[in-house]
């Protein structure tokens, strides 16, 4: 499988990348067992088919071990520049509260030595508490640490627009904020996108598939109950479907994907991804990868064969407009953690 193109972003002058990202927090508990040396197994395949780039977590279980194992591997595998190709974007995500140099130092340590590296290619921050504005601190001494070559370059994770802005005003150099973004939440067009399009800040987005809802498996199907949503990703996006219109209305998206994705000749999940990869200041997606349990390598590699038209795009767009504003439900991009 050769992957076009276009399925790459120059994203910074050192990072190439691939658009679809593959998301690791499914090995962190709630998506079934994960066998570890499947797991390094199948990320050879993510590797060889195109798919390069991984987002992870110091919280996500064992995925920065996973780096540093795979990483390990393909170094005794391949050679040491086999590994020129692989990108590894983690986070830190403290508690909030008084930050030092040492305390930031030995958290950014831990993931060097967990993931194998000398330097980190992205650390992607959140913060639980704006009322707390030590994260200020953290994100300076992290920009010494970046000076000092620990770190590539610093993002964002689930900061809102306000904040984002805070950090810019503070002469922190920020390159990508992750965010939630999908057909049933589109938060970031109310405010986040024009910023980052200001200041040449990159999203990447998650639960775009919302956790697999947006899926030929529920197109037709009645309403899933609490047993049935069988991942912690299900649950949640469940949730979200609910306060964006309810399951009749979702039900209806997913036939005016279905009818796209078959003029097309994809599925409903590209569709899905496609239209928030189109949209602007998007650098990519973030698909979850249930390493060793289940791929979907072939049919992710279609997001890159097609392109959506203007009918498409009107057709989605019927259907969204009977939806709820999430943004007056919920807030912002990352509200939903602060409530």
């Amino acid at each position: 499988m050769n992957l076009p193109e276009s399925s790459r972003l120059q994203f910074t002058p050192d990072l190439n990348i691939c658009r679809v990202l593959n998301g690791m927090w499914q090995v962190s508990g709630g998506h079934g067992k994960i066998d570890r040396q499947a797991a390094i197994e199948n990320m050879f395949k993510y590797l060889d088919a195109g798919f390069t780039t991984w987002d992870l977590a110091d919280h996500y279980g064992p995925a920065e071990d996973f780096i540093g194992e795979f990483r390990r591997q393909l170094i005794s595998t391949r050679g040491k520049d086999a590994l020129s190709n692989l990108q590894a974007f983690t986070k830190w995500v403290p508690r909030p509260g008084k930050m030092t140099r040492k305390l930031v130092e030995e958290n950014i340590d831990i993931s060097l030595r967990r993931m194998n590296v000398e330097s980190l290619d992205l650390m992607q921050f959140h913060w639980w508490e704006y009322k707390d504005e030590n994260y200020l601190a953290a994100l300076k001494y992290m920009t010494e640490l970046q000076q000092e070559g620990k770190i590539k370059h610093l993002a964002l994770t689930n900061f809102d627009t306000e904040h984002l802005k805070i950090i810019l005003d503070n002469n922190i150099k920020i390159v990508s904020n992750q965010v939630q973004f999908s057909l049933v939440d589109l938060r970031p067009l109310v405010n986040m996108v024009e910023l980052c399009r200001q200041h040449d800040i990159k999203l990447f987005t998650y639960g775009t598939l919302c956790g697999g809802l947006l899926s030929e498996k529920y197109l037709g199907k009645p309403e899933p109950r609490g047993g049935e949503l069988a991942t912690a990703s299900l649950r949640k996006y469940k949730n979200m479907v609910d306060n964006w219109g309810g399951w009749k209305l979702f039900q209806e998206l997913l036939n005016a994907l279905k009818q796209i994705a078959d003029k097309h000749q994809v599925s409903i999940a590209n569709v899905a991804v496609r239209t928030i990869l189109d949209l602007p200041a998007v650098g990519g997606v973030i698909v979850g990868a249930r390493l060793g349990v289940s791929e979907h390598l072939e049919d992710n590699a279609r997001v890159f064969n097609f392109s959506l038209d203007a009918e498409d795009e009107a057709q989605i767009d019927a259907v969204i407009r009977n939806s709820r504003d999430l943004y007056k439900l919920i807030g912002d991009c990352g509200d939903e953690y602060r409530r």
